[in-house]
């Protein structure tokens, strides 16, 4: 099987000659008053996915071709092409890479210019992220849309980021067929032999402009004088066979005639559609995973609880505490001595919750991947997956890996220093298969920046594009700890912003399932290792796949009162997007909603200032999509007199509260309005000057308990 990016120029022509999608499907994309009939907003032609099967005539085998949606941002896709194939190659039991391959196609001036490619190329020798070589082909038009090589790049050729990786390229002229046939049957042989990446470099030209409107004379008069004087490919092909006698006249006519029937057929058959199928361009089908009705749309099912029974919680807390069978570093004794002692008493830290739920779906039959930056260790040296022998390079013990003789396969691994390449490879291994918890991680939040059109193109809006659901979970830590403005704030707000659920609908009567069904992402901000542990199993019992964004802790790591006891992660438990007051509210005269770490400096100062019975504290552990049944129930909790606000540690123009301030306002009555207790807005996303970062927390602090 083939995993495919096909660039926008030539996609059609891909789809077409060598997916051999139906051309009654491609013709019926052209008609402008064709309105899909299944949910989402659909995407333009060139930027369609797909999938299928057709058989090799030369080998008479059966082939799979995937080529996958992408948007206009030119080799985003790369990553997550290759992260797909990767997946396909762990399903399929072929790690070697043997029977499943990927293809890449670049334009000239992409190829040279965006850093992406630079990214995933260097992935592409990585243990975790090799795919047993791409083949890489660029189309060279020796133009990029208007400007010329001389001004689009400062190396000889459009091809020389390959020399990175040492990758045989091969330079070939696109208007000899055979050439390029021979040049294409060395690459894949090159890459079968040697699981290596290979690059062909077409040298072409574009006969019309960017798009078939536009002017090319404009900007590159000389450059298209001479290609108006060119015949094309097909006639000096055509020209060849003549003059080598291979064929005849009659035989190149009747050919393309042949084809033309064939193409006013398709045509003649797509104007006897009336709705066009966006589940028609899929790049991985899911049919055995989702429960369908007779017109084979998907049901809506329950989620079932996501707690564990209470025996499987203590073996995995059991095998995470063991003693390894390597000399370990001094300090790791320690931590799996206090994990012990955690394991005897039936608590858990955010650590041993997360393996919990790792632990747990791998004893289910999951794969579980997590990827990212020091990710084996954690950034703040608290996960530590992957343990050191202190004596012996190279040594290394998982003890989740070594759970059991029957459990699925954990993959923990430390990716190269990207965001950007190996974001979009985790995507992409997320979007083969719904079976597996594909995780990436940040090293702090806010370096997800550069792998935004990662986060906009595909994760936020894919599924509205292109009907393609991902399970992918992306793990932000996030707080407002003196640290600066670069290691403080995930940028909460962006995501929010990008939430497709309406700020005026309070979903009155429609169920949490259906909410999350609705949703594009979901955005979570937990307080506690439980609901970590819930969210990360909910992703794999639900019955569709949404992705997940959590902004995670780092003071909270080990934070004496963010633990939580096994029974709240024990069978029968579920997730708790809201966390409402557990105290007496009788004398409650006002009411603290907030979200993430802030809640633990609440409760701190609530205590130092004798208000436990006067403040009530509510958390909001689920942001997107709103809890709004859970949070009607709480305010109706709550006499009409009692104030209400929204606390935050982030600035007011970031955070939560553009988001939740309308949501919040709809659920109180008369004149009462939800008041806003946090930082100023500001510019940059923290202060860098530790004595201003305790002023502001101590000045929001006291205005949040103002009764």
């Amino acid at each position: 099987s083939s995993g495919i990016n096909a660039e926008y120029g030539g996609r059609l022509n891909v789809l077409a000659n060598v997916c051999r999608k139906e051309l009654f499907k491609l013709f019926n994309q052209f008609n402008p008053d064709m309105a899909p009939e299944d949910e989402g907003s659909g995407d333009v032609k060139y930027h369609l996915g797909m999938y299928h099967r057709r058989i090799n005539h030369l080998t008479n085998k059966e082939v799979e071709l995937s080529v996958v949606a992408n948007p206009s941002h030119l080799e985003a896709v790369n990553p997550v092409v290759c992260g797909k194939v990767r997946a396909t190659q762990f399903f399929n039991g072929d790690e070697g890479g043997q029977r499943t391959m990927a293809i890449l196609l670049h334009g000239d001036a992409a190829y040279s210019g965006q850093g992406v490619v630079y990214e995933t190329m260097h992935l592409s020798d990585l243990p975790s992220y090799t795919t047993g070589g791409t083949i890489h082909i660029v189309v060279n038009n020796q133009v990029g849309f208007t400007t010329d090589p001389r001004f689009s790049r400062s190396s000889p050729y459009c091809t020389d980021v390959a020399k990175v990786v040492n990758a045989p390229i091969f330079h070939v002229n696109a208007d000899d067929p055979e050439a390029v046939m021979h040049v294409c049957n060395v690459a894949a042989n090159w890459r079968t032999d040697w699981s290596k990446d290979v690059v062909i470099d077409l040298v072409c030209y574009r006969r019309n402009g960017h798009n078939e409107a536009d002017e090319p004379s404009f900007t590159q008069p000389l450059m298209y004088k001479r290609i108006r004087e060119t015949p094309n490919v097909l006639k000096k092909y055509s020209a060849q066979l003549l003059e080598e006698g291979a064929v005849s006249q009659e035989d190149i006519d009747n050919e393309v005639a042949q084809f033309d029937n064939i193409l006013n057929d398709a045509y003649q058959q797509s104007l006897t559609i009336t709705k066009m199928k966006l589940t028609d361009w899929l790049d991985s089908p899911w049919d055995f995973f989702f429960e369908c009705d007779e017109n084979k749309v998907p049901l809506l099912k329950p989620t079932p609880p996501t707690g564990a029974p209470e025996s499987v919680l203590k073996m995995v807390a059991e095998k995470f505490s063991a003693e390894p069978p390597i000399k370990v570093h001094p300090g790791i004794n320690r931590i799996l001595k206090g994990r012990k002692k955690m394991k005897d008493a039936g608590m858990a830290d955010w650590a041993l919750g997360e393996a919990l739920a790792f632990g747990s779906l791998l004893m289910e039959g999951y794969h579980v991947r997590l990827s990212g930056q020091d990710v084996e260790r954690g950034t703040f040296s608290h996960r530590h997956h992957v343990l050191h022998d202190q004596d012996v390079d190279g040594k290394v013990y998982n003890a989740l890996q070594n759970l059991s003789s029957s459990q699925q396969k954990y993959s923990v691994s430390n990716s190269s220093l990207s965001e950007f390449g190996v974001l979009g490879f985790e995507l992409g291994f997320s979007q083969h298969n719904p079976n597996a918890l594909v995780i990436w991680e940040a090293q702090f939040g806010d370096f997800f920046n550069t792998a935004q059109p990662i986060v906009d193109q595909f994760i936020s809006s894919g599924q509205d594009k292109w009907y393609r659901q991902s399970g992918l979970v992306m793990l932000l830590p996030h707080g407002m700890e003196g640290m600066g403005p670069e290691h403080s704030s995930a940028r909460m707000e962006r995501f929010l912003q990008m939430c497709n659920d309406d700020e005026d609908s309070l979903y009155e009567g429609v169920s949490l399932d259906q909410q999350l069904w609705d949703c594009n992402w979901q955005i979570l901000n937990v307080t506690t290792p439980a609901n970590m542990f819930h969210c990360l199993r909910r992703q794999m019992h639900m019955k569709f796949r949404k992705p997940l964004v959590v902004f995670t802790p780092k003071s909270l790591l080990r934070h004496p009162l963010a633990r939580s006891p096994f029974s709240e992660m024990a069978s029968g438990t579920s997730f708790k997007p809201v966390i409402p007051e557990s105290g007496d509210i009788s004398k409650v005269k006002k009411v603290l909603f907030c979200s993430g770490k802030v809640y633990y400096d609440l409760l701190e100062k609530r205590e130092a200032a004798g208000l436990v019975e006067e403040v009530a504290i509510t958390r909001l552990e689920q942001l997107s999509p709103f809890p709004h049944d859970l949070v009607a129930e709480e305010i109706a909790r709550y006499g009409a007199g009692v104030k209400m606000s929204w606390v935050q540690e982030e600035h007011k123009n970031a955070g939560a509260w553009a988001y939740v301030k309308p949501r919040l306002n709809n659920h109180l009555t008369g004149d009462a309005k939800i008041s806003y207790c946090g930082r100023d807005s500001a510019a940059s996303a923290a202060t860098g000057n530790k004595k201003l970062h305790k002023m502001e927390l101590s000045n929001f602090m006291e205005k949040s308990f103002e009764i």
